[in-house]
Parts: C-alpha cells; sequence; structure tokens
C-alpha cells in the first residue's frame, strides 16, 4: 500500500539557512523542526527532504561538502528519533534546465518510484516560491513556513498569482505540521 508523504524543503525550513553550507558544523536545527518531523511521522507521513543545493553547480560547493553536511544531518535527525525515509537533492546550476531542480518534479518522481509513495495526501513545505510551485505542480496541499527566506517571500505573495500561492503560511516546520494535524490534511 503506498504511504503518503511529506516533502521538506532541508535550508530555510529544517535547518536555518546560511548561503551554502560547506561544512556539518554550520548545521542548526530550527526551534522545533525536529519535533516537527516525529509528529509528522506520527500522522502518518513518509518524511523526505528535498534540496536545491546548486553551490555544487556555482563551483562553491563540492560533491564532498554536500555528502558531509546530509550525512551529519541525517545522522542527527536519527540521533533525535526523528529520521529521514530519504534525502534528494539537485546538484545542479539553476541554468542547466534539468528535471530535478524545483520546482521541478523530478525528485519527487524519484521519490514515488524508490519509496512507493502516494502524492493523493502530499504536502511540502518549504520557505521559497520554488517549493509551492513544486507543491502545485503535484497537486500537493503546500506550506510556506516564515523562517529562512520565508518572509521575504511572503512579502511577495500580493504580486503573484493566486494558483501559486500557498494553502497555509506558518511561522516555522512545526507551526505547519500543527495546521495539517488540527486542519485533518485537507485536500489542495
Amino acid at each position: 500500500m503506498p504511504s503518503k508523504a511529506a516533502f521538506l524543503d532541508r535550508d530555510g525550513t529544517i535547518i536555518e539557512e546560511k548561503d551554502f553550507i560547506r561544512t556539518p558544523d554550520e548545521i542548526e536545527f530550527v526551534p522545533g523542526s525536529i519535533d516537527a518531523i516525529k509528529m509528522l511521522r506520527s500522522l502518518g507521513y513518509r518524511i523526505v527532504v528535498i534540496s536545491n543545493q546548486s553551490g555544487i553547480g556555482r563551483g562553491i560547493l563540492t560533491d564532498k561538502m554536500v555528502a558531509d553536511v546530509n550525512e551529519s544531518f541525517v545522522r542527527r535527525l536519527k540521533d533525535q528519533g526523528a529520521p529521514p525515509d530519504a534525502l534528494y537533492f539537485c546538484p545542479h546550476h539553476p541554468d542547466d534546465n534539468c528535471d530535478c531542480r524545483k520546482p521541478r518534479t523530478g525528485m519527487i518522481q524519484r521519490a514515488v518510484r524508490e519509496l512507493g509513495l502516494d502524492l493523493k495526501d502530499a504536502v511540502v513545505v518549504g520557505d521559497k516560491l520554488a517549493d509551492v510551485k513544486l507543491g502545485r505542480n503535484i497537486g500537493a496541499t503546500t506550506v510556506l513556513v516564515l523562517t529562512g527566506y520565508g518572509r521575504k517571500v511572503l512579502d511577495k505573495l500580493t504580486d503573484i498569482d493566486p494558483d501559486e500561492k500557498p494553502d497555509f503560511v506558518a511561522e516555522n516546520l512545526f507551526g505547519a505540521v500543527g495546521w495539517l494535524r488540527d486542519s485533518g490534511n485537507p485536500e489542495p
């Protein structure tokens, strides 16, 4: 039986936004994000972290730097009892026209294939419009968090197409999950 999925952005949503994190020492979890992941799991979600890591394509980060950060990130989540089911990232430059860079759906399609996920009750949570657009592209419930770049994005919401606006705006990931829990995970 396919599982419902929560697709969570990494930087600015689960961990603090620090343009191009280079070492595991720079990882700082957004307050409440680990508890939010635990709550999502208790609500029956598979947890999939999805992240654009264009620092590789830009020559700012190496594959090893991103691998080391991701390995530490996942290990720390596991140590806190909040392990993700998977982590996918796009290493490409924004101009590369790849199918995996958010808001394109390549990472989602891969997760569906590899994890047997059902997108019917999926949710996408992130701090950028690319996250919201990705959610719209797969028919998911979308939540914009005000951590990371979220506050800057919020200021632009009045200027965008209503079809590209999030279903909900939350202070942080914990608030997003609380809304999902309290609203019974509404259909998008």
